[in-house]
């Protein structure tokens, strides 16, 4: 009997859940307004949990303009194989130069995380324009997207009951909740909270930058996060994060796409996921500083990606980044 009415429980919290999800998502679909459901890019549409695909994650700044036509603070590329299991991470940095169009007034070079800032303004639509913007840059389809913003990441943080994390190098950063009080990370293992979390991945402290990067700890980051998200029931968790999806989080993945996904990669090992970094310097253009991706690095990162999605490899590689050493 005990057993009868805990399998109902179970059953109900079932029942609550995906209705819950499903409202939560609803209000959180964002339509890119792609023929055929598919990216530019691709000749047909895929299918999670078949093909290989790539999914675009972004960090939306947007407290300082109190929610309106924020920037892509961080922007992150993942591709996944279901043959193999396996997850590429690759951060794309946030400077880097690039020529953003469909714009309107604001088309030519800029940061590409501008792009999500003039798809607001320009009504192109922020995550349509900046999607496109990476698609470009790193000549593979995105396709799909999740955006999220800090208060967003901050909460979904809180509700996995936060992210241990082996911290390679001290540092610290501004606590943008709190008066801008410090908030001091010491090298080692450590076990961070939301507010903390997106102090540790948002920090740029040049004197750290060099041997600590922030794609470095954003990359590190996100590794923890996906072990943490496998293995911390988060089936019991759905009801908290639900409250949090239609406030803070964007996507163009459906509740069977979603759901695919978690079949799939819920039993994934920490030794599946590789990083790929794109290799590039700084420099100042017209007095403002960019990050200039080595051209040879861009076009082997796209060989990688293109590789990993099953495409073509492409004869005459493009991109609208600015780059260096180009071939």
């Amino acid at each position: 009997m005990i057993l009868i009415i805990l399998f109902l429980i179970v059953v109900a919290y079932g029942i609550y859940v995906f209705y819950k999800a499903n409202d939560a998502l609803n209000d959180s679909q964002v339509d890119l307004g792609r023929t055929g459901n598919k990216s530019d890019l691709r000749d047909e549409a895929i299918t999670i949990g078949k093909d290989p695909f790539s999914i675009l994650l972004m960090g939306v700044e947007n407290y300082s303009t109190g929610g309106k036509d924020g920037r892509a603070d961080t922007q992150i590329v993942i591709t996944m194989d279901p043959e193999s299991h396996k997850m590429t991470i690759v951060t794309v940095p946030r400077d880097t130069r690039v020529n953003i169009e469909h714009a309107g007034q604001y088309t030519g070079m800029h940061k590409i995380n501008a792009a999500y800032t003039y798809g607001s303004i320009t009504d192109y639509g922020a995550e349509k324009l900046q999607v496109e913007t990476v698609e470009k840059l790193l000549d593979i389809p995105i396709d799909k997207f999740i955006a999220v913003d800090f208060d967003g990441f901050r909460e979904i943080v809180d509700a996995l009951g936060g992210v241990d994390i082996n911290i390679k190098e001290g540092f610290w950063e501004k606590d943008i909740y709190n008066h801008n009080k410090h908030i001091t990370f010491k090298a080692g293992p450590a076990h961070l909270n939301g507010e903390e979390a997106l102090a540790f991945v948002r920090m740029r402290k040049r004197a750290v930058n060099a041997s600590y990067s922030r794609d470095e700890r954003q990359r590190q980051f996100l590794k923890a996060t996906v072990n943490q998200a496998i293995s911390a029931g988060t089936i019991f968790k759905v009801g908290q994060i639900t409250d949090i999806l239609g406030d803070h989080v964007k996507t163009n993945l459906n509740a069977k796409e979603i759901y695919a996904l978690e079949k799939q990669y819920s039993s994934m090992k920490k030794s599946s996921m590789n990083t790929i970094e794109i290799k590039g310097q700084d420099e100042m253009v017209n007095g403002l500083s960019y990050y200039i991706p080595d051209g040879t690095n861009l076009e082997q990162v796209s060989g990688q990606l293109r590789k990993i999605l099953k495409l073509a490899p492409e004869t005459s590689f493009t991109t609208n980044a600015d780059t260096v050493g180009a071939p």
